[in-house]
């Protein structure tokens, strides 16, 4: 066993991927899978798991100081910035390394109509009246766009929204397809002429922007947020390899 208690902050298929990696490569290594709670059907990953908030920066502090964690690898979405500010923040202290997991953003491809946005409500403000809208946001987003009663809006989450959506939409409630044809069905289906989404990155989610190129269609893309310096990988393999440079002696 060595002195290292790895904290893993969770949320992202990446981070499900890497769970399983860590476990299976650093045997001897204590690790932590850690998940903020928005999502309830997590994923039995086989290494101990928390659910809920840390209570912030001090909270945050406190648990690595009381869990002798050493290394904190920051795998939660590209989006989740406040958490990934507070990892952060916290690994101020003595012995905390913090990492994190940049999977690349998408880009843009020649023949591409893509409008980058800083906020989702500056994407909102912008889309043309009676637009049909695949609104990819998620949740806790969407509330940004309900008052565009002058569109349609097509939304799709894992969990419904606290608020009820304008009648004249559609809510679907399930994970993104992978399947570009299925992505393709959807719009067609629905008529969309827009979409608006995070440039979250990723294989998982990319379906989409490959049906709305394949449609021609505009693409709002909201620009990801900075978030402080950290070393970083850019895939799980990377990720295995940057543990491994931090990872202290075995003990005795």
């Amino acid at each position: 066993m060595t002195h290292d208690h790895i904290l893993l902050l969770a949320g992202t298929h990446e981070a499900r991927q890497l769970a399983r990696a860590l476990s299976k490569t650093f045997p001897e290594t204590r690790l932590t899978a850690s998940f903020a709670g928005a999502v309830s059907d997590l994923p039995d990953l086989g290494v101990p798991t928390r659910v809920g908030g840390f209570g912030g920066v001090d909270g945050l502090r406190a648990y690595l100081a009381a869990e002798a964690v050493t290394i904190i690898v920051d795998a939660t979405h590209p989006f989740a910035a406040q958490m990934s500010r507070n990892a952060a923040a916290a690994a101020d202290l003595p012995l905390a390394t913090l990492l994190r997991l940049d999977r690349p953003g998408w880009t843009a491809e020649s023949g591409d109509t893509w409008q980058s946005f800083g906020t989702l409500k500056e994407a909102a403000a912008a889309l043309p009246t009676g637009a049909r809208v695949f609104l990819s946001v998620g949740r806790t987003d969407i509330g940004l766009f309900t008052h565009r009663t002058d569109l349609f809006g097509l939304a799709r989450m894992i969990e419904p929204p606290s608020e009820p959506l304008p009648p004249h939409w559609q809510l679907i409630l399930a994970r993104p397809p992978q399947a570009v044809e299925e992505e393709l069905s959807l719009m067609e289906t629905h008529r969309i002429t827009h979409l608006v989404t995070k440039n979250s990155g990723g294989t998982r989610a990319f379906a989409k922007i490959a049906a709305a190129r394949r449609l021609s269609l505009p693409v709002f893309m909201i620009s990801r947020p900075d978030l402080p310096e950290a070393e970083t990988a850019g895939s799980v393999d990377e990720m295995i390899a940057l543990v491994k440079g931090h990872l202290g002696p075995v003990a005795d």
